[in-house]
Protein backbone atom coordinates (compact mmCIF):
# COMPACT_ATOMS: atom_id res chain seq x y z
CA UNK A 1 0.00 0.00 0.00
CA UNK A 2 1.32 3.52 -1.13
CA UNK A 3 2.44 5.15 2.58
CA UNK A 4 -0.15 8.06 1.80
CA UNK A 5 -3.58 9.45 2.78
CA UNK A 6 -5.67 11.01 -0.48
CA UNK A 7 -6.60 14.37 1.46
CA UNK A 8 -8.76 14.84 -1.67
CA UNK A 9 -10.70 11.54 -2.11
CA UNK A 10 -14.27 11.15 -2.68
CA UNK A 11 -14.63 9.36 0.53
CA UNK A 12 -13.09 12.21 2.80
CA UNK A 13 -15.00 14.71 0.27
CA UNK A 14 -18.63 12.75 1.05
CA UNK A 15 -18.16 12.81 4.59
CA UNK A 16 -17.14 16.04 5.83
CA UNK A 17 -17.65 18.63 2.66
CA UNK A 18 -18.67 22.17 3.94
CA UNK A 19 -22.26 22.47 4.31
CA UNK A 20 -23.22 25.91 3.84
CA UNK A 21 -24.81 27.55 7.43
CA UNK A 22 -27.13 30.30 8.46
CA UNK A 23 -23.20 30.59 10.63
CA UNK A 24 -20.65 29.59 7.95
CA UNK A 25 -17.95 26.89 7.73
CA UNK A 26 -15.85 25.82 10.42
CA UNK A 27 -12.00 25.76 9.11
CA UNK A 28 -10.28 22.15 10.02
CA UNK A 29 -7.84 23.96 12.61
CA UNK A 30 -11.48 24.54 14.40
CA UNK A 31 -12.01 21.20 14.53
CA UNK A 32 -9.41 20.09 16.02
CA UNK A 33 -9.72 22.82 18.70
CA UNK A 34 -13.05 21.49 19.58
CA UNK A 35 -11.51 18.11 20.14
CA UNK A 36 -8.93 19.59 22.34
CA UNK A 37 -11.49 21.51 24.62
CA UNK A 38 -13.75 19.07 24.55
CA UNK A 39 -11.60 15.81 25.35
CA UNK A 40 -10.58 16.80 28.85
CA UNK A 41 -14.27 17.19 29.54
CA UNK A 42 -15.26 13.51 28.45
CA UNK A 43 -11.56 12.31 30.37
CA UNK A 44 -13.00 13.16 33.76
CA UNK A 45 -14.68 9.88 33.98
CA UNK A 46 -11.31 7.67 34.23
CA UNK A 47 -9.43 9.84 36.62
CA UNK A 48 -11.99 11.80 39.04
CA UNK A 49 -11.86 9.87 42.87
CA UNK A 50 -15.80 10.22 42.41
CA UNK A 51 -15.72 7.51 39.43
CA UNK A 52 -13.48 5.22 41.59
CA UNK A 53 -15.76 5.46 44.36
CA UNK A 54 -18.82 4.26 41.88
CA UNK A 55 -16.42 1.99 40.44
CA UNK A 56 -15.69 0.47 44.14
CA UNK A 57 -19.18 0.61 45.16
CA UNK A 58 -19.98 -1.65 42.14
CA UNK A 59 -17.46 -4.35 42.83
CA UNK A 60 -14.09 -3.16 40.55
CA UNK A 61 -10.49 -2.69 41.59
CA UNK A 62 -9.47 0.62 41.75
CA UNK A 63 -5.99 0.45 42.85
CA UNK A 64 -5.70 1.57 39.42
CA UNK A 65 -7.82 2.59 36.73
CA UNK A 66 -7.53 0.28 34.06
CA UNK A 67 -10.76 -2.60 35.71
CA UNK A 68 -13.02 0.22 35.61
CA UNK A 69 -12.16 2.20 32.73
CA UNK A 70 -13.13 -0.91 30.18
CA UNK A 71 -16.49 -1.14 31.49
CA UNK A 72 -16.96 2.49 31.99
CA UNK A 73 -16.45 3.14 28.51
CA UNK A 74 -17.52 -0.29 27.17
CA UNK A 75 -21.03 -0.40 28.91
CA UNK A 76 -22.91 1.51 25.86
CA UNK A 77 -21.93 -1.51 23.76
CA UNK A 78 -23.72 -3.69 25.99
CA UNK A 79 -22.18 -6.84 27.59
CA UNK A 80 -19.58 -7.50 24.71
CA UNK A 81 -16.95 -9.51 25.09
CA UNK A 82 -12.84 -8.91 24.80
CA UNK A 83 -12.90 -9.23 20.51
CA UNK A 84 -15.53 -6.84 20.09
CA UNK A 85 -14.12 -4.46 22.80
CA UNK A 86 -10.59 -4.81 21.54
CA UNK A 87 -11.77 -4.02 17.69
CA UNK A 88 -13.70 -0.61 18.94
CA UNK A 89 -10.81 0.41 21.54
CA UNK A 90 -8.47 -0.31 18.71
CA UNK A 91 -4.98 0.59 20.12
CA UNK A 92 -5.27 -2.11 23.36
CA UNK A 93 -3.25 -5.04 23.60
CA UNK A 94 -5.96 -7.42 23.02
CA UNK A 95 -4.65 -9.51 26.22
CA UNK A 96 -4.99 -7.06 28.11
CA UNK A 97 -8.77 -6.13 26.87
CA UNK A 98 -9.19 -9.55 27.99
CA UNK A 99 -7.89 -9.56 31.31
CA UNK A 100 -10.45 -6.48 32.14
CA UNK A 101 -13.39 -7.23 30.33
CA UNK A 102 -13.69 -10.94 30.65
CA UNK A 103 -15.03 -10.10 33.88
CA UNK A 104 -16.20 -7.13 34.12
CA UNK A 105 -19.27 -7.79 33.33
CA UNK A 106 -19.60 -10.65 35.95
CA UNK A 107 -19.08 -7.56 38.28
CA UNK A 108 -21.90 -5.40 37.34
CA UNK A 109 -24.28 -5.79 34.25
CA UNK A 110 -23.89 -2.58 31.71
CA UNK A 111 -27.10 -1.01 32.86
CA UNK A 112 -25.67 -0.68 36.71
CA UNK A 113 -21.87 0.74 35.02
CA UNK A 114 -24.00 3.20 32.94
CA UNK A 115 -26.10 4.76 36.01
CA UNK A 116 -22.52 4.67 37.97
CA UNK A 117 -20.83 6.81 35.28
CA UNK A 118 -23.61 9.05 35.36
CA UNK A 119 -23.34 9.32 38.99
CA UNK A 120 -19.78 9.64 38.79
CA UNK A 121 -19.90 12.48 36.27
CA UNK A 122 -22.75 14.72 38.50
CA UNK A 123 -20.50 14.09 41.26
CA UNK A 124 -17.07 14.95 39.72
CA UNK A 125 -18.76 17.94 37.74
CA UNK A 126 -19.75 19.67 41.08
CA UNK A 127 -16.86 19.07 42.46
CA UNK A 128 -14.95 20.84 39.65
CA UNK A 129 -17.11 23.64 38.53
CA UNK A 130 -18.83 24.61 41.46
CA UNK A 131 -21.96 26.28 41.28
CA UNK A 132 -21.30 26.85 37.67
CA UNK A 133 -23.08 23.64 37.12
CA UNK A 134 -26.39 25.63 37.19
CA UNK A 135 -25.02 28.64 35.24
CA UNK A 136 -25.98 30.18 32.37
CA UNK A 137 -23.30 29.96 30.41
CA UNK A 138 -22.91 25.55 30.86
CA UNK A 139 -26.70 25.32 30.30
CA UNK A 140 -25.91 27.39 26.67
CA UNK A 141 -22.56 25.68 26.52
CA UNK A 142 -24.59 21.96 26.97
CA UNK A 143 -27.09 23.05 24.29
CA UNK A 144 -24.86 23.83 21.60
CA UNK A 145 -22.68 20.97 22.37
CA UNK A 146 -25.91 18.39 22.15
CA UNK A 147 -26.55 20.21 18.78
CA UNK A 148 -23.41 19.18 17.39
CA UNK A 149 -23.34 15.54 19.09
CA UNK A 150 -26.88 14.94 17.37
CA UNK A 151 -25.55 15.90 13.86
CA UNK A 152 -22.86 13.62 14.29
CA UNK A 153 -23.05 10.59 11.68
CA UNK A 154 -22.68 7.52 13.45
CA UNK A 155 -22.40 4.93 10.45
CA UNK A 156 -19.55 2.92 10.92
CA UNK A 157 -18.82 4.16 14.43
CA UNK A 158 -20.15 1.71 17.31
CA UNK A 159 -18.37 3.77 19.96
CA UNK A 160 -20.48 7.10 18.82
CA UNK A 161 -23.26 4.96 18.12
CA UNK A 162 -23.78 3.31 21.27
CA UNK A 163 -23.75 6.45 23.16
CA UNK A 164 -25.85 8.45 20.86
CA UNK A 165 -28.52 5.67 21.12
CA UNK A 166 -28.55 6.27 25.35
CA UNK A 167 -31.81 8.94 26.46
CA UNK A 168 -30.22 11.97 27.19
CA UNK A 169 -29.86 13.04 30.79
CA UNK A 170 -32.29 15.77 31.92
CA UNK A 171 -29.32 17.88 33.60
CA UNK A 172 -27.35 20.15 31.59
CA UNK A 173 -23.95 18.94 33.07
CA UNK A 174 -24.51 15.90 31.99
CA UNK A 175 -25.91 16.63 28.69
CA UNK A 176 -22.37 18.15 28.32
CA UNK A 177 -20.87 15.40 29.25
CA UNK A 178 -22.85 13.31 27.17
CA UNK A 179 -22.44 15.15 24.15
CA UNK A 180 -18.59 15.82 24.99
CA UNK A 181 -18.30 11.93 24.69
CA UNK A 182 -20.61 11.34 21.71
CA UNK A 183 -18.26 14.10 19.96
CA UNK A 184 -14.69 12.30 21.04
CA UNK A 185 -16.30 8.85 20.16
CA UNK A 186 -17.34 9.95 16.88
CA UNK A 187 -13.68 11.49 16.36
CA UNK A 188 -11.85 8.40 17.54
CA UNK A 189 -14.00 6.14 15.83
CA UNK A 190 -13.17 8.42 12.36
CA UNK A 191 -9.17 8.20 13.85
CA UNK A 192 -9.32 4.33 13.63
CA UNK A 193 -10.33 4.69 9.92
CA UNK A 194 -7.70 7.16 9.15
CA UNK A 195 -4.92 4.44 11.04
CA UNK A 196 -6.39 1.96 8.83
CA UNK A 197 -6.18 3.44 5.54
CA UNK A 198 -2.85 4.39 7.17
CA UNK A 199 -2.11 0.40 6.94
CA UNK A 200 -1.32 0.92 10.52
CA UNK A 201 -2.27 -2.24 12.85
CA UNK A 202 -3.08 -1.41 16.60
CA UNK A 203 0.67 -1.89 17.92
CA UNK A 204 2.20 0.57 14.88
CA UNK A 205 -0.40 3.05 15.04
CA UNK A 206 1.38 3.65 18.70
CA UNK A 207 4.89 2.79 17.80
CA UNK A 208 4.49 5.73 14.94
CA UNK A 209 3.32 8.37 16.96
CA UNK A 210 5.33 7.23 19.71
CA UNK A 211 8.11 7.74 17.25
CA UNK A 212 6.94 11.09 16.04
CA UNK A 213 7.74 12.18 20.15
CA UNK A 214 3.87 12.94 20.26
CA UNK A 215 4.69 11.09 23.92
CA UNK A 216 6.63 8.54 25.94
CA UNK A 217 7.20 5.41 24.71
CA UNK A 218 6.45 4.36 28.79
CA UNK A 219 3.17 6.12 28.08
CA UNK A 220 1.85 4.43 25.32
CA UNK A 221 3.44 1.08 27.24
CA UNK A 222 0.28 1.29 29.53
CA UNK A 223 -1.78 0.02 26.31
CA UNK A 224 -0.60 -3.77 27.58
CA UNK A 225 2.04 -4.33 24.74
CA UNK A 226 4.60 -6.57 25.39
CA UNK A 227 8.65 -5.28 24.93
CA UNK A 228 8.39 -8.14 21.95
CA UNK A 229 5.26 -7.25 20.09
CA UNK A 230 6.46 -3.08 20.27
CA UNK A 231 9.90 -4.49 18.92
CA UNK A 232 8.12 -6.38 15.89
CA UNK A 233 5.65 -3.33 15.05
CA UNK A 234 8.60 -1.06 15.08
CA UNK A 235 10.82 -3.57 13.07
CA UNK A 236 7.56 -3.79 10.25
CA UNK A 237 7.55 0.01 10.16
CA UNK A 238 10.97 0.70 9.99
CA UNK A 239 10.72 -2.00 7.07
CA UNK A 240 8.40 0.27 5.16
CA UNK A 241 10.66 3.57 5.97
CA UNK A 242 8.22 5.08 8.67
CA UNK A 243 10.71 4.28 11.71
CA UNK A 244 14.59 5.22 11.99
CA UNK A 245 16.26 1.75 13.93
CA UNK A 246 16.33 3.81 16.88
CA UNK A 247 12.57 4.61 16.94
CA UNK A 248 12.40 7.96 16.01
CA UNK A 249 10.33 8.85 12.94
CA UNK A 250 11.45 9.32 9.43
CA UNK A 251 10.41 12.17 7.50
CA UNK A 252 8.08 9.67 5.42
CA UNK A 253 6.68 8.24 8.88
CA UNK A 254 5.66 11.83 9.98
CA UNK A 255 4.19 13.01 6.83
CA UNK A 256 1.91 10.06 7.58
CA UNK A 257 1.22 10.61 11.23
CA UNK A 258 0.46 14.15 9.45
CA UNK A 259 -1.84 12.57 6.94
CA UNK A 260 -3.22 10.52 9.73
CA UNK A 261 -4.66 13.44 12.00
CA UNK A 262 -5.38 15.63 8.81
CA UNK A 263 -8.04 12.49 7.80
CA UNK A 264 -9.44 12.25 11.47
CA UNK A 265 -10.12 15.91 11.43
CA UNK A 266 -11.52 15.89 8.28
CA UNK A 267 -13.90 12.64 9.38
CA UNK A 268 -14.61 14.49 12.73
CA UNK A 269 -15.86 17.71 10.79
CA UNK A 270 -19.27 17.24 10.15
CA UNK A 271 -20.96 17.98 13.59
CA UNK A 272 -19.43 21.30 13.41
CA UNK A 273 -20.22 22.00 10.00
CA UNK A 274 -23.17 21.63 10.54
CA UNK A 275 -23.75 23.45 13.40
CA UNK A 276 -21.90 26.59 12.12
CA UNK A 277 -18.84 28.66 12.49
CA UNK A 278 -20.73 31.43 14.62
CA UNK A 279 -22.52 28.89 16.78
CA UNK A 280 -18.85 26.71 16.84
CA UNK A 281 -17.01 29.63 17.89
CA UNK A 282 -19.56 30.63 20.50
CA UNK A 283 -19.10 27.05 22.19
CA UNK A 284 -15.72 27.37 22.11
CA UNK A 285 -15.92 30.50 24.36
CA UNK A 286 -17.74 29.20 26.59
CA UNK A 287 -16.03 26.06 27.47
CA UNK A 288 -13.06 27.83 28.01
CA UNK A 289 -13.81 28.16 31.65
CA UNK A 290 -14.91 24.92 31.47
CA UNK A 291 -11.63 23.30 30.46
CA UNK A 292 -9.60 25.05 32.40
CA UNK A 293 -11.29 24.45 35.65
CA UNK A 294 -10.57 20.77 34.60
CA UNK A 295 -7.18 21.30 33.62
CA UNK A 296 -6.52 23.20 37.03
CA UNK A 297 -8.09 20.53 39.27
CA UNK A 298 -4.57 18.27 38.93
CA UNK A 299 -6.90 15.04 38.24
CA UNK A 300 -5.75 14.59 34.30
CA UNK A 301 -2.37 13.53 33.63
CA UNK A 302 0.49 15.95 31.99
CA UNK A 303 0.73 13.70 28.99
CA UNK A 304 -1.41 11.04 27.44
CA UNK A 305 -1.16 8.69 24.19
CA UNK A 306 -3.46 11.49 22.58
CA UNK A 307 -0.98 13.58 21.72
CA UNK A 308 -3.30 16.50 23.04
CA UNK A 309 -0.85 19.80 22.22
CA UNK A 310 1.30 17.92 20.33
CA UNK A 311 -0.99 17.36 16.98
Amino acid sequence: MSENLNGSGTAARGEVEHRETEGGTVGLDEVRRMWHLLEPLHAVLYYAPEAFEEAAALGYDVGERWPSYFPFRAAPLGAVGAERTASAFYSFSPRMVADHIDQAWKTAPPAAVLEARDRAIDRAYRAIFGDRVHSAELTEAAGLARRAAQFANTAGRPLAAANAELPWPGSAHLQLWRAATILREHRGDGHLAALLTADLDPAESLVSFAATGAASVERFESRGWSREEWNAARARLTARGLVHPDGTATEAGRSLRRQVELYTDRLAAAPWQFLGATDTARLADLLGEFWVAVLGSGLLPSETTLGIGKV
